[in-house]
C-alpha cells in the first residue's frame, strides 16, 4: 500500500461544492432520482427543499427510501411530485392521500426504464465513499437501480459521506461521472428491526424447514424472511443471492452455516443489490471481499436467479385468495408497498433445478378481525404474483403447495392454513363459488389444532425415508391413488369387500378427521412428482370408554418392509398419550400379514373368530 498521504478533496477540488450551491444545478420542471434505501443522500435531499427555493414542478424519483422526505409534505406540493416504484413508511400517506405516484413494476425492469429514455432523468442525487486514489467510489449499501440513474443522468450530484462503507462487486463509479461532489458526514439510516412475536416465529419455522442444505436464499423485505435466519443455524453450506440483507446474515457467515460454497455462480460470494441494517452491518461489509453489491439488472434477472441450483425466494404477501392469486402491494384500493423483487425472484426461483417459491404471510390482519386468507381478493386489490406463478404460501399454520393443483385443490389447501375461526366461513364460500365439492366435510376447526407435534421421520431398514404426519383434508387425492393402486386382494383384506370404487363420499371420513377422537397418521413418500401416501393408520374412539377402533392400510409395495409393524406401535403410542387404553380391530383369517403386526405387539392379544375374521382387543400392559 503506499503510505503517500492521499487527500481527494484537494485532488477533486473543481468538482468540490456545498449543498446549496449543487441545489443550483437543478432547474424547475426537471426529473430527479433519490438514491435508495439507507444510502438516501439525506443532506442532498434537505438541501432539495430547504435551499432550493427556484424549483417548481419538480418530480421526484426513487425506489424505498429510509431517511428523510419532505419533499412529500403538504407544503411543498406545488414544487414536488414524487413518483416512487416502492412505498416506503416515510411516503405512505402521502400516496395513499394522492400526494405522490406510485408506479408499479417489476424491480428488475426499472434500469431499462432509463436506458431507454422512457422515464427520462436530469438529475441524480447519490451518496458515495470518499473516492480513492485513483478517483473510483463505491455506491456503499446501494447499487440496486443506483447505478443506472448514475449513467443515464444529465447531472449527478453525489453527496461524499466518509460513514458509507465500501462495498465490493459492481459498486464503483469514478469521479469523472460525478458532476458535484458535498462533503457531508452522518450516520446511515439504521432501519427498526420489525417486532416478530409467535406469528412470525411459526411461520419461519415452517419455512425453515424447506430449506435443504447448499440451497441459495433470497430474503425480501419484512419481518418474516429476516425470522428465518434464526431457524437456520443447523443447515451445511448455505447461499445468499438477494437484492437485500440485513444483519441476520452476519452471526450465520461467522457460525459457518452461509458459505457460498456450494452456489452455482458466484461461489463463496454474497450477492445483493442492497442492505439495510445497523452500525454493526456497515461495519462488517466495510472493504469484505465476500461481500459483492451489483445492480439490479443483474441481482434480479429471473433469467440469472434461475441458474442457481436449489434457490430458495422468500417473499410476503399481504392477502391471498383461495386461487393463489397474492396480492402484496395494496390494501384493497390503498397503496401500501410495491412490486420490488418478488416476481423476479418467485419466477427465477421456481425455474431454477430445484427451486422453492415461497410466500409466507400471517393468516389473519393485525387487529385479528380479517382473513388474509380470503375467497377474493379485496376490492381494488392489485395481483402481485399470479396464481400461475405460485408455489409454496406459508402461515402460521403450515405448508399449502399449489403449483399445478386444481381451483379446488388450492382452495382446499389454503382453508387449511387459514386461521381455524375463519375456515368453516372460507369452506361454505368456496362451495358457492363451487372451487370446492358442495358436500365438502367440515371439522370443527375453531376447537382444534393440526397436531405438528406428531409429525416424525421413519427411516426403514433399506435407508428409505418416510415422513409420518396427521392426515390433512387436502390428503384425498393421494388416498383416492393409494386406493386404485391397491391389489385387489388388498383391497378385500382392508375393507372386507371387493371394492371396486372409491369415491369423493367414501373417501372424506378418512381425511377429514378430529384429531381428537379420531386421529389419522398418513405415511408419505417425497418424489420430484410430488408425494405418494404409501401407508394410512388410524383409530377412533369408541363412546364412553377409554378405548379405540384402530385400522391399517399399506400400500401393496410397500408391505413386507417393517413399516405396518412400525406404523402400529406408533399409533398405539399416541394413543396411549391421549387416554386410550386400548385397541378393538377386526382383521379377516386370510390376512396374514395384519395378524402377524399384531402378534408382534408386546401386548396380550384377545382374539375370537368369527364368520372367517377375527375381532381382536388388546390393552396397552404387558404381560408379566
Amino acid at each position: 500500500m503506499d503510505p503517500t498521504p492521499f487527500d481527494w478533496r484537494e485532488r477533486f477540488a473543481d468538482k468540490l461544492m456545498n449543498a446549496r450551491s449543487a441545489m443550483q444545478l437543478v432547474s424547475p420542471g426537471e426529473h430527479v432520482f433519490i438514491g435508495t434505501g439507507c444510502a438516501e443522500p439525506q443532506h442532498l435531499v434537505r438541501a432539495l427543499t430547504t435551499q432550493a427555493s427556484h424549483l417548481a414542478d419538480t418530480e421526484i424519483l426513487h425506489l424505498l427510501t429510509m431517511g428523510v422526505a419532505p419533499y412529500a409534505e403538504p407544503q411543498h406540493a406545488e414544487r414536488f411530485r414524487f413518483n416512487s416504484f416502492f412505498i416506503a413508511d416515510n411516503v405512505r400517506g402521502a400516496v395513499q392521500a394522492g400526494l405522490g405516484d406510485y408506479t408499479p413494476i417489476f424491480l428488475s425492469e426499472i434500469p431499462r426504464l432509463f436506458d431507454s429514455g422512457r422515464m427520462p432523468l436530469d438529475v441524480a442525487l447519490i451518496q458515495v465513499t470518499p473516492p480513492d486514489r485513483s478517483g473510483l467510489c463505491s455506491l456503499g449499501v446501494s447499487v440496486d437501480i443506483v447505478m443506472a440513474a448514475v449513467r443515464n443522468a444529465v447531472t449527478v450530484i453525489a453527496q461524499v459521506n466518509d460513514r458509507m462503507p465500501w462495498t465490493m462487486g459492481d459498486a464503483m463509479v469514478h469521479v469523472n461521472d460525478l458532476d458535484a461532489l458535498v462533503e457531508f458526514s452522518e450516520e446511515l439510516p439504521q432501519p427498526q428491526v420489525a417486532e416478530r412475536g409467535d406469528v412470525v416465529e411459526d411461520i419461519a419455522r415452517h419455512i425453515a424447514k424447506l430449506i435443504d442444505d447448499g440451497a441459495t436464499l433470497e430474503l425480501g423485505i419484512g419481518a418474516i424472511p429476516q425470522a428465518v435466519l434464526t431457524y437456520l443455524t443447523e443447515k451445511k453450506d448455505l447461499g445468499i443471492h438477494t437484492e437485500m440483507f440485513t444483519d441476520g446474515i452476519i452471526d450465520l457467515i461467522e457460525a459457518g452455516v452461509i458459505t457460498g460454497r456450494r452456489k452455482t455462480l458466484n461461489p463463496g460470494k454474497i450477492v445483493a443489490s442492497f442492505c439495510m441494517g445497523t452500525e454493526r452491518l456497515y461495519r462488517y461489509i466495510d472493504r469484505n471481499p465476500v461481500f459483492e453489491m451489483h445492480p439490479t439488472e443483474y441481482v434480479n434477472d429471473p433469467m440469472i436467479i434461475a441458474k442457481h441450483d436449489d434457490m430458495v425466494a422468500i417473499n410476503v404477501g399481504i392477502e391471498v385468495d383461495l386461487t393463489g392469486q397474492v396480492c402484496a402491494d395494496s390494501l384493497g384500493t390503498r397503496f401500501y408497498s410495491g412490486f420490488g423483487g418478488q416476481v423476479d425472484f418467485i419466477r427465477g426461483a421456481a425455474a431454477s433445478r430445484g427451486g422453492k417459491p415461497i410466500i409466507a404471510l400471517p393468516s389473519v390482519t393485525r387487529d385479528g378481525k380479517h382473513s388474509r386468507i380470503a375467497a377474493t381478493l379485496k376490492p381494488g386489490a392489485g395481483v402481485v404474483t399470479t396464481r400461475g406463478d405460485v408455489h409454496w404460501v406459508v402461515t402460521e399454520y403450515g405448508v399449502a403447495y399449489l403449483h399445478g393443483k386444481s381451483v379446488r385443490e388450492r382452495a382446499m389447501a389454503l382453508i387449511q392454513i387459514a386461521h381455524p375461526k375463519f375456515r368453516q366461513e372460507l369452506l361454505e364460500q368456496a362451495k358457492a363459488l363451487n372451487y370446492v365439492y358442495k358436500d365438502q366435510l367440515a371439522v370443527p376447526w375453531d376447537q382444534m389444532a393440526y397436531p405438528e407435534e406428531l409429525e416424525t421421520h421413519h427411516t426403514l431398514a433399506d435407508g428409505t425415508e418416510i415422513l409420518v404426519r396427521p392426515v390433512k383434508p387436502t390428503d384425498e387425492e393421494l388416498l383416492k391413488d393409494l386406493f386404485y393402486s391397491l391389489s385387489e386382494q388388498s383391497r378385500y383384506q382392508r375393507f372386507f369387500s371387493r371394492m371396486a370404487f372409491m369415491p369423493h363420499r367414501t373417501r372424506q371420513p378418512y381425511v377429514n378427521i378430529n384429531y381428537n377422537d379420531q386421529v389419522g397418521l398418513a405415511c408419505v413418500v417425497e418424489h420430484a412428482s410430488g408425494e405418494q401416501l404409501v401407508g394410512l393408520g388410524q383409530y377412533i374412539k369408541l363412546p364412553n370408554q377409554p378405548k379405540a377402533e384402530f385400522a391399517l392400510l399399506i400400500s401393496d409395495e410397500w408391505q413386507q418392509r417393517g413399516l405396518g409393524s412400525w406404523l402400529t406401535k406408533y399409533v398405539v403410542r399416541i394413543a396411549r398419550q391421549s387416554g386410550i387404553t386400548g385397541f378393538h380391530a377386526e382383521v379377516l383369517a386370510v390376512n396374514k400379514g395384519m395378524l402377524a403386526v399384531f402378534q408382534s405387539l408386546p401386548y396380550e392379544l384377545r382374539m375370537k373368530l368369527d364368520d372367517g375374521s377375527y375381532n381382536i382387543a388388546f390393552d396397552f400392559v404387558s404381560p408379566g
